[in-house]
């Protein structure tokens, strides 16, 4: 019956979503190229505000906690794991007084309007994982830009989403990465659950009545800790809620 159900609320709430992506795609255009980088950026927010709204169709709820007062005094990397892509609009609104960017795959900077004009426009990193000195060199702009402008990147270590909610070991090599080229950066660990049910049938339908939490654990600055030991911690205060699940080896 649940998944019954699911069907039509799905249907409307594939169609609010593309509508919201298509108006926000020039609205974007316009802000960018008349206004600049901070009318982009709070267009951006509201388009994600907006998604999040579009998933309130399906019955979905969202709660981030967050106990932390976050300045633009220092650069952060947000590290979370990854249950799917409805994982990332909370972040951006929730966190927009941050600015976070993202690292993402190449391929998703183009088609999907309103995403990929951020992605391209927004400040976030685009990589090609066929190409590692491509990536290398994306990431470290992007971290060049994030120690001077203060902003946030954020990390999904895992690599891959979880289809199931069961959480995989980070991969400590982009992270090693990010703590050694922004050294006077905060680490914000984060932990995610139950946005992965949204997608438990697949793209369609989805799930509805889920309940998708945030939760933001205390910044550790990076300058305190050896990059290497650094990974075990976040993955250990990021995943310990899952502690009751074998997290598995990548």
């Amino acid at each position: 019956m649940r998944k019954l159900v699911a069907y039509p609320l799905s249907i409307i709430f594939y169609l609010a979503f593309g509508l919201v992506i298509v108006i926000f795609h020039p609205v974007q255009w316009l802000c960018y190229n008349l206004f600049g980088y901070q009318a982009h950026k709070k267009s951006v927010d509201y388009l994600n505000f907006m998604i999040m709204r579009t998933l309130n169709l399906l019955g979905t709820r969202f709660t981030f906690k967050n106990d932390y007062k976050l300045n633009r005094d220092q650069p952060i990397i947000i590290v979370a794991n990854h249950q799917g892509q409805w994982d990332i609009p909370p972040i951006i609104w929730y966190l927009r007084r941050i600015h976070p960017k993202f690292i993402s795959k190449v391929e998703l900077g183009k088609g999907i309007p309103s995403i990929s004009y951020n992605l391209r426009k927004g400040g976030s990193a685009l990589i090609d994982r066929k190409d590692k000195r491509q990536s290398i060199v994306a990431i470290r702009d992007l971290t060049k830009t994030m120690n001077s402008t203060n902003r946030s990147v954020v990390i999904f270590p895992e690599g891959t989403r979880s289809k199931t909610g069961i959480p995989k070991e980070f991969a400590k090599g982009g992270l090693v990465t990010l703590f050694k080229s922004m050294p006077t950066a905060l680490v914000l660990p984060v932990t995610i659950q139950n946005s992965w049910k949204l997608m438990r049938w697949g793209g369609f339908p989805q799930d509805i009545g889920v309940h998708v939490t945030h939760t933001v654990h205390k910044p550790l600055p990076v300058s305190s800790y050896d990059p290497e030991e650094l990974v075990k911690v976040v993955q250990e205060i990021v995943l310990g809620d899952f502690s009751e699940i074998r997290v598995h080896k990548s």
